[in-house]
């Protein structure tokens, strides 16, 4: 029964796999959705991914799968972020940002701060996006050409 299971994963995978899709273009796919996993504003990866892999005819199946494998990674890494990217602005700590303070604070001023700790955050992502889509695609490439089933569309790239 599992076996079965198992080989049906297995086929249905392949199946995705060879969607017309070359070894450099599931290789920016899967870059991609791992790198936009790595939003660190919990709840908009996956709407992205989606829009992104309409938009520019990329696998879908594929980029959702390398979106959901970063989101351990999401997590860690929105502290990062916010401190890169409170570092890239010269926003010093907030002081204000604790919990008493915001039980006590007006909603304008929780707005105010979360969203300019998420801007800041955004920003460093990007800055730390676009050279790891890049590294990712290239080091995946020949990798995923090695792959039987995707090899098999490399004419097509």
């Amino acid at each position: 029964m599992i076996s079965k299971s198992i080989a049906a994963l297995k086929q249905k995978t392949a199946h995705w796999l060879r969607q017309g899709i070359a070894p450099r273009r599931l290789a920016l796919t899967l870059a991609l959705g791992f790198a936009i996993g790595c939003i660190p504003v919990v709840g908009i990866p996956t709407l992205v991914c989606a829009a992104l892999a309409i938009g520019l005819r990329l696998n879908l199946p594929a980029i959702q799968a390398a979106n959901y494998a970063a989101m351990p990674f999401q997590m860690a890494l929105i502290y990062p972020f916010v401190r890169l990217g409170g570092w890239l602005f010269s926003a010093a700590p907030s002081k204000n940002l604790n919990a008493s303070a915001l039980l006590h604070s007006s909603p304008l001023v929780l707005i105010s701060q979360v969203g300019n700790l998420a801007g800041h955050a955004l920003m460093a992502w990007l800055l730390i996006a676009v050279p790891s889509v890049l590294l990712l695609t290239l080091t995946l490439t020949p990798v995923l050409r090695r792959v039987p089933a995707v090899a098999a569309a490399e004419g097509a790239d």
